[in-house]
């Protein structure tokens, strides 16, 4: 351990050398008087006295590794911190060191407290499990400058003494249990920086006063249930730069007075105020924010136009106005905006045509335009684009044909909903011209009389064909014949079997093993896992071929119609890192059966916690599961607008190849909302569940994002999110202590620490990445397609992996 950086300036630095002279002197001199010897002897108890008291606290200093200046805590902050713990319902015993003499309590011995001149001026205990409540007498703390008890169970108002520290800087109480309305007081502390009291269930008006310290430049109230208007004063400030108000009851119009008088001197550079109930127009003033970075007003009621002026924002990357009623054309100035990198604009009345001028965001990687009113043709240059990895503009009312490029790269997902586009899978082709011939030529009675003629021919044998067919039928079914799909004889991909002897329907969306639903039902069945959706087996059927079955449960499911419509929708859904539906099975007693590849590898939970010792996983493979589990996310949220909802690691199979394969997605479209609240409940119980879910009860991407980190987490580390959930607290906050506390070293799997040497850097570029995936807060946490984007510079790739299935 080094000591060069601690200040012993206040101790003799050789206290046993001064000892020594003191000594030393004393024999030396045989002519001090009498009196001067007895004065001596008199003194030395004091002199060994003080150099001892001295010794022990200079050893102190080192022990602690800290600077302390030796002052003991004043009255009046020990009284409160007393009282502080009183309050706090410790049930792992952090705050054990908090004893009751108080002497130690500035010199670094106490749990996440920090003292100056005998004052607390930080408090600082995150992730420890507390719960209780938060005492008043922390008004009491002066010299308070940080107060940080985020990610713990702490119920209760938040005190309103809070706002009477002069010197509170930093307030960070976010995912707690707090309730009540938000302090006034809180205005009233004229250095505050830092005030983030997200997920927690603060209720009432947010107060205008809050913007009242000219140094706050980070406020984040979301994932709370605050209601009534947006403060006019938080478009005055000058020093906010973060401002978050996502997921509450806020109501009313956005104030339009952002920037002030445009005096250049408004710093706000991220704004957030989706999933409330705001109304009006889009600003006018929010051109004026010189600084904005991205802004997303989604999930509101927003009417009007989106203003001309909103060109002015240069620097603007990430624009959200998503599931509003914004309607109107696009303004030609929103093609200035050379930084954007994501356009939402889905589910909003918005019509005319799409731009020619699109071609003009080069950093776009994200355009989404689904269900609007936008017609003519898509243009030809958005192909063009260098960077665009999502792309829809389902359900609007264009015609043409679409960009050969862009039908390449995009699944035919994203143009489907337009009855008049054609050219983006085999069955919408490009019409043909009609020669020059038939164009100009008129038909004679003669050939309108011998067009009849064949027409009612064509009808009689139809007619003829039909009238075969169900006399065919009738015989058939005298008999116990089957109509289709005879036992051995296999559909193909497409048919629909009307279920054999047992009845039932068979549908299949093709695949490399066919069979009939006798095939189906007369399998040999082995199970594989159960869950809230049903039982998933293994089922071997006579031939010898295997495939994954899940029966679902009957009570959960939703009715015929509703349910075929969504299954449909899933059976053609195509990508590598999906594990594809095959074909589905519905039984005449409402059994309903989903047929998937069998995935003989087994899954990444397995992989990980169930292999052998002898039997390694090494990093770049852990990497290529990383990435392809992030494809397939990807493709669901930006192609499919599919939210997961429940992944995890025992749902990410691999095939034969080791390719990760995401299995499970698109249930939630099949059963009822109850069920969907148990699987976010399970999900919970084994660790990958997003913290925001305890409140809201419903997955969204960022809650996917969370399960994605956990999973990258699990690679990095080799621990099972389930095991650290047993041991009281969750990977992520468990990784995120080590880290703290230990270094990273002490995170990664032994199989990794091998070859630090070569993948070092990798392994904490990733580490960063991941517990950005998990943070506390959703609005921090990345898109699904910057997670890959990272993970792809990390570790790059000598080829893309192929896009067909």
């Amino acid at each position: 351990m080094k000591y060069q950086d601690q200040d012993f300036s206040s101790f003799h630095p050789y206290p046993f050398r001064f000892f020594m002279f003191l000594s030393q002197q004393g024999a030396d001199r045989h002519n001090i008087s009498e009196n001067k010897a007895k004065w001596k002897t008199k003194l030395f108890p004091f002199f060994q006295i003080f150099f001892f008291f001295q010794l022990i606290i200079s050893r102190t200093q080192l022990v602690l590794g800290q600077d302390w200046d030796g002052i003991i805590i004043t009255q009046a902050d020990y009284q409160a911190l007393q009282a502080l713990k009183q309050e706090l319902v410790d049930p792992k015993g952090y705050l054990k060191s908090w004893n009751d003499t108080g002497f130690g309590a500035c010199s670094g011995s106490w749990v996440g407290i920090k003292c100056a001149q005998g004052q607390v001026i930080v408090i600082k205990i995150p992730l420890k499990g507390l719960s209780g409540r938060l005492s008043e007498k922390i008004g009491q703390f002066q010299a308070l400058r940080k107060l940080s008890l985020h990610d713990n169970e702490i119920s209760g108002s938040i005190p309103i003494s809070l706002g009477f520290l002069p010197n509170l800087r930093g307030v960070q109480l976010y995912n707690n249990r707090f309730s009540g309305s938000i302090p006034a007081s809180l205005g009233l502390c004229p250095l505050l920086q830092t005030l983030e009291l997200s997920n927690n269930s603060l209720s009432g008006i947010i107060p205008t006063s809050l913007i009242n310290s000219t140094k706050l430049y980070r406020l984040n109230l979301s994932y709370n249930s605050l209601s009534g208007e947006i403060p006019l004063s938080f478009t005055q400030s000058s020093s906010i730069v973060f401002l978050d108000l996502q997921y509450n009851n806020l109501s009313g119009s956005i104030p339009d007075s952002w920037g002030g008088n445009g005096n250049n001197n408004f710093h706000l550079q991220s704004l957030n105020l989706d999933h409330n109930s705001l109304s009006g127009g889009i600003p006018v003033s929010f051109s004026k924010l010189s600084e904005l970075l991205e802004v997303s007003i989604s999930h509101n009621h927003i009417i009007g136009v989106i203003p001309n002026d909103i060109g002015r924002l240069s620097r603007l990357r990430f624009l959200d106005f998503s599931y509003n009623a914004i309607n109107g054309s696009l303004p030609k100035s929103l093609f200035s905006l050379s930084s954007l990198v994501l356009l939402n604009l889905e589910s909003n009345n918005l019509d005319s045509q799409i731009p020619l001028d699109i071609n003009k965001l080069q950093k776009l990687s994200v355009l989404n335009l689904r269900n609007n009113q936008f017609s003519g043709e898509i243009p030809m240059s958005l192909g063009d684009l260098p960077n665009l990895s999502s792309f829809n503009v389902s359900y609007n009312n264009l015609s043409g044909p679409v960009p050969s490029l862009l039908a390449q790269k995009f699944n035919s997902s994203v143009f489907v909903g337009n009855p008049q586009l054609y050219g983006y899978n085999a069955s919408t082709p490009c019409p043909k011209t009609p020669s020059p011939i038939t164009r100009g030529s008129k038909l004679s009675v003669k050939d309108i009389i011998l067009i009849v003629v064949g027409a009612l021919i064509i009808i009689l044998f139809l007619l003829c064909c039909i009238l075969l067919c169900c006399l065919i039928k009738k015989r058939a079914s005298a008999k116990g014949g089957k109509t289709s799909g005879v036992k051995g004889v296999p559909l193909t991909a497409g048919e629909v079997e009307a279920g054999g002897e047992n009845g039932g329907k068979l549908v299949h969306f093709g695949g490399p093993v066919m069979f009939s639903a006798d095939d189906l039902l007369c399998a040999t069945a082995d199970i594989l896992g159960k869950s809230t959706y049903g039982t998933v087996y293994k089922a071997t059927l006579e031939n010898g071929n295997q495939v994954a079955v899940r029966r679902l449960r009957e009570k959960i499911t939703k009715g015929q119609r509703e349910f075929e419509r969504e299954v449909n929708v899933l059976g053609k859904m195509r990508h590598p890192n999906l594990l594809a539906l095959r074909a589905y099975y519905l039984g005449t007693k409402g059994e309903k059966l989903l047929v998937f590849d069998f995935m003989p590898k087994g899954s990444l939970a397995t992989f990980l916690h169930a292999c052998s010792p002898d039997t390694p996983i090494d990093w770049p493979m852990r990497m290529r599961i990383a990435k392809g589990t992030t494809r397939g996310l990807l493709y669901l949220h930006t192609n499919a607008n599919i939210i997961h909802g429940n992944l995890t690691s025992s749902n990410v199979l691999f095939d034969e190849n080791s390719n990760a394969k995401i299995a499970d997605y698109g249930l939630s479209r099949l059963v009822t909302a109850a069920a969907n609240a148990n699987v976010i409940a399970t999900a919970g119980a084994l660790g990958y569940r997003a913290p925001e879910l305890t409140k809201l009860k419903k997955a969204n991407v960022k809650t996917d994002v969370y399960s994605l980190g956990v999973i990258i987490l699990e690679l990095l580390t080799g621990k099972s999110p389930g095991e650290a959930i047993l041991n009281g607290v969750d990977l992520p906050r468990k990784v995120a202590s080590i880290v703290k506390e230990e270094g990273t070293s002490e995170v990664f799997d032994l199989e990794l620490m091998r070859d630090t040497s070569i993948i070092g850097d990798e392994l904490l570029n990733t580490l960063k990445l991941a517990l950005h995936c998990v943070d506390p807060s959703p609005s921090a946490r990345p898109e699904t397609q910057q997670v890959l984007q990272q993970l792809e510079e990390i570790r790059p790739e000598a080829a893309a992996p192929s896009a067909s299935d």
